[in-house]
């Protein structure tokens, strides 16, 4: 696999490749170690045993395993060309799990049943609309989900009894894309349902299930406010989930459905990230977002204490679930030293144990920086932070060069996590790598969170500034050799900032990246567009319209100046490969140098091994040519 993408004349089929050089055999074999890692997520617990679902990859995409104990075999469940992307028991059969997978990353995904016993695959869905979700109800009788098949562009609610596909029936029509179901009463009779309008505006509504009545739980205020992950109490009468309502950051809540009075569990300073209730409803595991990191607590909803919970190192947790029958906490943990990988905490014992313990090329994953958050001013006094990576000083002397990694969403937040094959970069090459949060960027407070909304825009991209003025401060750094690069919305910062900053960059490469707003919102899917529109902005609205297009990457194409590499998914639903295609035409017609590269099979970012390896090297020889030469 590798050693064909070495020649640029044995380039894979599924890849377009333009002005890419050959690879020569040399990096080949020094980068692949750091292909060779690999990460095992947490999905769920087995419903009778000790024995965890997990997802990952040991061929081209990751699957469903199973783990029967800690440091136990992976066995693989699934065996697709494409990624499986979510999976669960259904509560009580241990005979039964649904997961979830699209094709060639199109996210038009389709929900289907695994029979353990014989490995029969069933669809359950309809095989052509979006569908997504899949929340099981406590007696495992049914499973909530959202379709796109009535319109193409509305995500209904349904519920389907997964035994019986033919029983599938839409429970609450809705207008948009954000929507989906949380949690089942009891009795089967209520539905737990959230409307997502944007990462600060969300709504929580209590749906019949026999008349599809909506009930909203949440108030109508003139601000908008964050609502997330609400479940059910034991007997129904309380709902928990977690909100910003009167203030910055998002904070654990009660509410008595009789009376709708609320009652905040926690004070933090941070962002409360997600919670998970256990099967009997008395205790409750929530994580807390401290500056990008998470830590673990786990309250006794009956007396109201916090019991003993694991300490954990400087990372980030997810797909936190409780067992059913035990009192065990299962998540994924990374952090610098190791990829994503399986865990639980017995809340008895007190005992942290890890369940997957994933290769990571037969390199030391010790060698691997942990990162030092800095912290700096940008142009207008806001407060901006970053998450540096640097190398050994001892092998590595002089000033360094910099790579600026800028994050997606645009509300997403850069973490202290594992680098994966970033680390190549950091470790062999001696590049310091910056991850900064911008204005914009969630965990830090929802003020902070809508500094970049609308016609502001453009003030994220000047704090971009601001890390450019801290790379030059730092006498360590080169800051003539600095590469900016970034993924979706990191995209378009990439492609901004080598307008705004040409003479400051050396090059830069734009993944999946947004190159015209007006464009993008005209061709993204129909099921995301609104969303798209409140954080962006409303393109039908003239004076927005005009601030677009005025803002827009591909209309200041003229100032880019620096050696460009643009990298596409030809499936890709939220950001299409045509925003890249016009940005490589456009900057090229300025005679600046432009590499690009497309995978025929793969959507929002390349998610086959194949295609990650070959956009690695491909990105390892730009990064040579035009940044380290």
């Amino acid at each position: 696999m590798i050693a064909a993408a070495a020649n640029a004349a044995e380039v894979p089929s599924n890849l377009v490749v333009e002005n890419v050089p050959e690879f020569p055999p040399e990096l080949v074999e020094r980068v692949k170690p750091y292909l060779d890692f690999r990460t095992a997520a947490f999905a769920g617990w087995h419903p009778t045993r000790e024995e965890m679902l997990i997802r990952t990859r040991f061929g081209e995409a990751t699957q469903l395993h199973s783990v029967k104990m800690p440091g136990g075999d992976r066995r693989q469940l699934t065996f697709f060309d494409d990624t499986v992307s979510g999976g669960s028991y259904r509560p009580g059969d241990p005979n039964t799990i649904l997961f979830s997978k699209d094709i060639g990353g199109n996210e038009f995904f389709q929900i289907y049943r695994y029979d353990v016993p014989t490995g029969a695959i069933t669809l359950l869905t309809d095989g052509k609309s979006r569908n997504t979700g899949g929340t099981w109800s406590r007696d495992g009788k049914l499973v909530a989900f959202t379709s796109t098949r009535r319109t193409g562009r509305d995500s209904d609610i349904w519920t389907m009894d997964p035994m019986n596909p033919a029983s599938a029936r839409m429970v609450l029509q809705v207008e948009g894309g954000g929507w989906g179901a949380t949690d089942f009463s009891r009795d089967n009779k209520s539905l737990l349902v959230a409307q997502y309008i944007s990462a600060g505006e969300s709504n929580l509504f209590l749906v019949d299930l026999a008349t599809g009545d909506k009930t909203q739980l949440t108030r109508k205020g003139s601000a908008p406010v964050a609502f997330s992950g609400a479940g059910f109490s034991a007997d129904d009468s309380q709902i928990f989930f977690t909100s910003d309502d009167a203030n910055e950051f998002k904070q654990l809540r009660r509410m008595r459905l009789a009376d709708r009075t609320q009652k905040t569990l926690t004070s933090t300073k941070w962002d409360v990230d997600g919670f998970t209730l256990s099967e009997d409803r008395s205790k409750l595991a929530y994580t807390i977002n401290e500056d990008g990191a998470s830590t673990i607590t786990i309250l006794d909803l009956k007396s109201g204490k916090d019991l003993a919970a694991p300490k954990l190192p400087l990372g980030t947790v997810g797909a936190m679930q409780w067992h059913r029958r035990r009192d065990l906490l299962g998540f994924s943990l990374t952090h610098a030293h190791s990829p994503t990988d399986a865990y639980s905490w017995d809340l008895g014992s007190g005992k942290l144990q890890r369940w997957t313990d994933s290769e990571t090329g037969g390199l030391n994953p010790e060698r691997n920086v942990a990162p030092q958050l800095v912290r700096t001013k940008s142009f207008d006094g806001t407060p901006i932070s970053a998450f540096v990576y640097r190398p050994d000083a001892k092998r590595f002397a002089g000033k360094r060069p910099v790579i600026i990694s800028i994050h997606g969403g645009p509300e997403g937040q850069s973490q202290p996590t594992f680098l994966g094959r970033t680390n190549f970069w950091i470790n062999e090459l001696g590049v310091v790598v910056v991850y900064p949060n911008v204005r914009g960027s969630e965990g830090y407070g929802k003020t902070f969170m809508t500094l970049d909304n609308g016609f502001k825009r453009e003030d994220s991209v000047r704090d971009i500034g601001a890390i450019l003025d801290w790379i030059a401060a730092d006498p360590q750094l080169d800051a003539n050799r600095v590469g900016i690069y970034g993924g979706s919305y990191g995209g378009y910062m990439v492609l901004a900032g080598m307008t705004h900053f040409a003479d400051r960059l050396k090059a830069g490469i734009d993944i999946v990246g947004i190159s015209d707003f007006l464009t993008f919102l005209e061709n993204t899917s129909s099921y995301r567009r609104d969303l798209r529109r409140v954080e962006y902005g409303d393109e039908r609205e003239p004076k927005m319209k005009e601030h677009l297009k005025k803002i827009s990457p591909l209309t200041n194409a003229s100032k880019i100046r620096d050696p460009l590499f643009v990298i596409a998914g030809y499936n890709d639903p939220r950001v299409p490969y045509t925003e890249g295609e016009q940005v490589v035409k456009t900057v090229r017609a300025n005679n600046v140098p432009v590499w690009f590269l497309m995978a025929k099979d793969e959507g929002h970012g390349f998610a086959k091994r194949k295609n990650q390896d070959y956009q690695l090297l491909a990105m390892t020889m730009f990064w040579q040519k035009h940044l380290l030469e």
